[in-house]
C-alpha cells in the first residue's frame, strides 16, 4: 500500500497524528488509499517507490533525491516564515545574548547534520563571509537533531547553532523548557521551506489528487484548530527550480573557501 508521513517537524506526537489522519481521509475520499508510517531512517524511506507523501529538506532534496516528484511546500504561521519561505534563528544561551554572529569567531558549534539546510547549510553560507581560510569555528559537533542540539547548547556542550524557526516555535508551545537559557541572537535569510515530496512512480492523475486533498486540508475552516497546532498556515504548488536557492548558498560559501563547518 502507498505510504504517507510527516516526520520532520513531529514534536507534538498527538498534533502529527491528527494532520495525518486528516490526509488519508481526504485521500481516501479521492479514491487513494495511504497507510501512515513513522519511518526512523529517513533517506530510504524518502527513496521508497512506494512513497505517496512525505516531508523533506531542501538539502537532501537538491542533493541525494533527485528522482522523487515535488508535491508541494506548507506555508507556516511560525516566526520567521513568509508564505512557503523560512529561515533558521542562530541560537547561543542567555550569557551571550548580547553577542553577533562575528563574536563566535573560534567558538564551538552544533549542527543538527551535514545534510540538513536549516541546521548545516543556512549556517554555513552566514559565516562563509566571515571565515578565515575556510574556517571559523574552532569546532563543529553533529547531534541528530535540533532538539539535541539545542541540549548541547544548554549542557554548555556547544557555544551557538542554527535553528529552523519553525521547530523553535513548536517547541516554544509544547516544550518551553527546552528552550530555557537560551537566546536568539540573529538569523539567516529566508530560503525555500521543507518541500513535500511524492515517489517518481506516482502518476500524474493522483499528483494532482495529492494537491487537491494538501488545498482542502490547508483551507476547510473544519481543520483550522489542527493547522493552528501545527503552526500552518496553507499549502502552495511549488516546482524544483524554488529550491534553486538550497543549492547556491552551498556554493556562495564554497566560493568563498567555505566547504564545512
Amino acid at each position: 500500500m502507498p505510504i504517507i508521513s510527516l516526520p520532520m517537524y513531529h514534536i507534538n506526537h498527538q498534533a502529527t497524528i491528527g494532520l495525518t489522519s486528516a490526509l488519508t481521509t481526504l485521500l481516501q475520499q479521492r479514491g487513494v488509499q495511504a497507510e501512515v508510517t513513522w519511518p526512523q531512517d529517513l533517506l530510504p524511506h524518502w527513496r521508497d517507490d512506494a512513497l505517496l507523501l512525505s516531508q523533506t529538506c531542501g538539502y537532501p532534496l537538491v542533493e541525494l533525491l533527485p528522482d522523487v516528484q515535488l508535491v508541494g511546500t506548507f506555508q507556516s504561521s511560525a516566526q520567521g516564515c513568509d508564505g512557503p519561505r523560512y529561515r533558521s534563528w542562530l541560537v547561543a544561551r542567555s550569557e551571550d545574548e548580547h553577542l553577533t554572529l562575528s563574536d563566535f569567531r573560534g567558538r564551538r558549534a552544533v549542527c543538527n547534520s551535514n545534510d540538513s539546510h536549516s541546521g548545516f547549510n543556512a549556517l554555513r553560507y552566514v559565516i562563509a563571509p566571515l571565515a578565515q581560510d575556510g574556517k571559523f569555528f574552532s569546532e563543529t559537533h553533529f547531534s541528530g537533531s535540533h532538539r539535541q542540539s539545542l541540549a548541547a547548547l544548554r549542557a554548555g556542550h556547544a557555544d551557538i547553532a542554527a535553528i529552523d524557526c519553525i521547530t523553535w516555535a513548536l517547541l516554544r508551545c509544547n516544550f518551553p523548557h527546552e528552550l530555557a537559557g537560551l537566546e536568539i541572537i540573529g538569523e539567516t535569510p529566508l530560503c525555500a521551506a521543507l518541500p513535500l515530496i511524492t515517489s517518481a512512480k506516482t502518476d500524474a492523475a493522483t499528483l494532482v489528487k495529492l494537491r487537491s486533498a494538501l488545498q482542502e486540508l490547508t483551507s476547510d475552516p473544519r481543520y483550522q484548530d489542527l493547522l493552528h497546532e501545527n503552526l500552518i498556515g496553507g499549502f502552495s504548488v511549488t516546482e524544483r527550480a524554488f529550491y534553486d536557492e538550497v543549492k547556491a548558498w552551498k556554493d556562495a560559501a564554497a566560493a568563498l573557501g567555505v566547504t564545512a563547518l
